[in-house]
């Protein structure tokens, strides 16, 4: 089975969010379950500055794009190969999405209009390359208008999954894009592309795709319904028996206590007292108040409407009265970012705040922190509140899409089973959250009961293994098909 993976970015060569990890941990599942996975993406610099053994297959002149080059390299690590498209006009810049002011780039459209033309390219009859894909695997709207290219070019064309990361990002564009991207008329209709009288490459991968999937179980049935469905639900739903939710994994090797290269100390299920020192250490570090005993809140997140850092925010004079203390790496909205700003200057040594994403940084909030905040009101998957129980940091999180998939709540039978992990919230306002880390510091405070929570979750397989012989079948369901 030969699969392009076709992704608009991957860890470690480039990452904004959970997409990145997913399309960097994926592709070696699938080789490791007998699957000929090979990656294509953007040459953003810092994929060209971290890709092993690069070399060059192609150069060619497009007439809406002009001179763009096909390169061929490596994943550090795990050596997956990855095909990185060239073209310094669209890709050789810092933000892969968005400026440093935080606004799209106003070539979107025809700099992903270029990843999907050539994962068809790549994927469909007249590829130039000697690997000829059995499947195109697509992911989320970056790449949705792929399916359509394929379906225009061949009468049989290849077999395409979409994946559906997380539906609020559609991809919205003016019309006039199609013409310049060389798609037929006929594609922009309500049986197609259109939507409400623009062009959705969402709706594109969604419409035209063999198969979707989605990131969760939950979250495969949620975005049928009116409340998570962001306008799609009816095409979704008329797609039901096309549809399949694949949890996400985690890369068990990368976020690994015991091994983790960016702690101050390891530490495993059955030693945990180099979890202490993670969090004397990351106090030091960000400006917090020395106290081993003071609940410690880790969030990293995009601060945004849909992470709940809006409830989180309403919440934090209650949980500073209740002792508790603030670890927040994340950014995104300018008002929930300056907010956050305001209570780490209100209470210095309480609450330290970094805008922003580093990664190093992220690995150390979710050791050094006692409790993990990820209260979403809606979570395709999440990757956060696996890496935190992975961690021993057990989760509060919302009962939404991926987090009721992972996170087992703790009621007294849950904790006396051992199945409990975490802290989930059946709705999600201040009251609510505040009930919930009230109840989490009580036990917290158990410490024997606390690490019992701690082990529960550190025990559980987030791997990649099952997820990928789901992917593997259902790859060969639409081959057959």
């Amino acid at each position: 089975m030969k699969v392009l993976f076709a992704t608009s970015e991957a860890h470690p060569l480039a990452k904004t969010g959970g997409l990145a990890d997913v399309s960097g941990a994926l592709p070696a599942a699938l080789q490791d379950v007998g699957v000929d996975a090979r990656v294509l993406m953007p040459a953003y610099p810092s994929a060209l500055e971290k890709a092993e053994n690069i070399s060059r297959v192609f150069r060619i002149k497009l007439p809406e794009h002009g001179e763009t080059s096909l390169l061929r390299g490596a994943f550090p690590g795990n050596g997956v190969p990855v095909y990185l498209i060239e073209h310094d006009g669209y890709y050789g810049r810092k933000g892969l999405y968005q400026d440093e002011s935080a606004r799209d780039w106003p070539d979107n459209a025809m700099r992903f209009g270029l990843l999907s033309q050539f994962a068809a390219w790549l994927a469909g009859p007249k590829t130039p390359l000697d690997f000829k894909p059995d499947v195109l695997h697509c992911n989320d709207w970056q790449t949705g208008l792929a399916p359509a290219f394929l379906r225009y070019e061949s009468a049989k064309p290849t077999p395409t999954v979409f994946t559906v990361h997380n539906l609020a990002y559609q991809g919205i564009f003016p019309p006039d894009v199609l013409k310049k991207l060389g798609l037929p008329p006929e594609s922009f209709s309500i049986d197609g592309m259109e939507y409400y009288g623009k062009l959705s490459f969402l709706k594109a991968g969604l419409y035209y795709a063999s198969h979707l999937t989605t990131v969760s179980p939950t979250y495969a049935g949620e975005i049928q319904t009116e409340a998570f469905g962001m306008g799609m639900q009816g095409l979704l739903a008329t797609r039901g028996n096309e549809l399949t939710g694949i949890l996400n994994g985690i890369d068990m090797r990368e976020w690994n206590p015991v091994s983790d290269p960016h702690l101050y100390a390891p530490y495993s299920a059955d030693n945990l007292a180099g979890k202490t020192t993670n969090k004397l250490s990351l106090q030091a570090e960000l400006g917090l108040q020395s106290d081993a005993k003071a609940p410690l809140l880790g969030m990293v997140s995009r601060l945004t409407h849909q992470k709940g850092s809006d409830v989180v925010i309403e919440a934090v004079p209650q949980l500073i009265k209740l002792g508790a203390q603030f670890a927040v790496l994340g950014s995104g909205e300018t008002r929930l970012e300056n907010a956050w700003r305001k209570l780490a200057a209100a209470h210095p040594g309480r609450i330290a705040v970094k805008i922003g994403y580093n990664e190093s940084l992220c690995h150390r909030i979710e050791a050094g922190a006692d409790i993990f905040l990820m209260p979403s009101r809606f979570e395709p998957c999440g990757l956060n509140q696996m890496y935190s129980q992975r961690y021993g940091t057990p989760p509060v999180v919302h009962k939404v899409g991926g987090l009721a998939d992972t996170v087992t709540h703790a009621t007294l039978e849950n904790l006396a089973n051992g199945k409990a992990t975490g802290f989930v919230l059946d709705r999600l306002d201040r009251t609510s959250l505040v009930d919930a880390l009230g109840r989490a510091m009580i036990l917290f405070r158990h410490k024997l009961a606390w690490q019992k929570l701690m082990r529960n979750g550190m025990t559980r397989d987030f791997g990649w293994a099952q997820s990928a012989r789901q992917y593997l079948g259902v790859y060969k369901k639409i081959c057959r098909a």
